[in-house]
């Protein structure tokens, strides 16, 4: 499924869907896109290299888009490739603007100044994070509670060693929904699901929900999905079937409780 398509003006590093959707869920997706608009270009990179996984999360856009239908939630997506401003790292993050990937040197990225990482602190991640903020605070100002889920997906195979998690269930301070997205992951499909893997709070992969969601006490959660199973349309689709029943009944069991 295409990523959304880079804008000019104040809204270009954000797409908002269904913003008014009536859902107890807020999606966000950080890595939704690989494209590189300007004035950044291509950061030195090759054609392949902004088609793997260093540039973006493949198949995490259009598994959160399918999650949000089914959940009646807005989602608040990128537009342009983590490799220009990782939305998921604070702006003083060497990981914010990583000047290499993996074993991937990332070229437009070597010895950053303070001067271009505040334009684009300023240009990406300031308007992304004001949005998803945003939606956050429309819903609390009309007495809701929103539960915030982030969704990513996660290379089957990472410097060499394959991964035989199929979905990773990770939490920052607050581990109660991740908890219990595990319990009815294991319980309702047949994933390999498992708690802080393929990364924790400890691999600083957890910047959004505790900006946005653990200072007011939402219900948070973020899913890492392994990215080939959500290869096409129809498994992103299939993995949204699957996933969206489990969100509603862990946030039902931590209602009940």
């Amino acid at each position: 499924m295409a990523p959304p398509i880079p804008k000019s003006g104040p809204d270009m590093a954000v797409t908002v869907e269904a913003p008014a959707a009536p859902g107890p869920f807020v999606l966000v997706c950080e890595h939704a896109s690989n494209a590189f608009p300007a004035p950044w270009g291509d950061l030195g990179l090759s054609a392949a290299q902004r088609q793997a996984h260093i540039a973006w999360d493949p198949g995490a856009l259009g598994l959160a888009r399918a999650l949000a239908r089914r959940l009646e939630a807005p989602l608040v997506a990128a537009n342009q490739s983590r490799l220009i401003y990782d939305l998921n790292r604070p702006p003083h993050s060497p990981g914010a603007m990583a000047a290499r990937s993996e074993v991937h040197d990332i070229p437009g990225n070597a010895a950053l100044g303070p001067t271009e990482r505040l334009t684009r602190t300023e240009a990406i991640y300031l308007p992304f994070h004001a949005r998803v903020q945003a939606e956050l605070a429309r819903r609390l100002a009309q007495g809701q509670r929103p539960v915030m889920v982030t969704v990513h997906s996660f290379t089957p195979v990472f410097n060499g060693q394959p991964r035989a998690v199929e979905l990773g269930i990770i939490h920052d301070a607050a581990p109660a929904l991740a908890q219990a997205v595990l319990a009815e992951s294991l319980t309702q499909t047949h994933l390999a699901a498992r708690l802080n893997e393929p990364y924790s709070a400890a691999d600083e992969v957890t910047h959004t929900l505790a900006l946005h969601a653990t200072p007011m006490g939402l219900l948070n959660v973020m899913l890492e999905i392994r990215n080939d199973l959500i290869a096409t349309p129809e498994a992103e689709e299939g993995m949204a079937e699957l996933l969206a029943p489990v969100l509603r009944a862990a946030r039902a069991r931590l209602e009940a409780a």
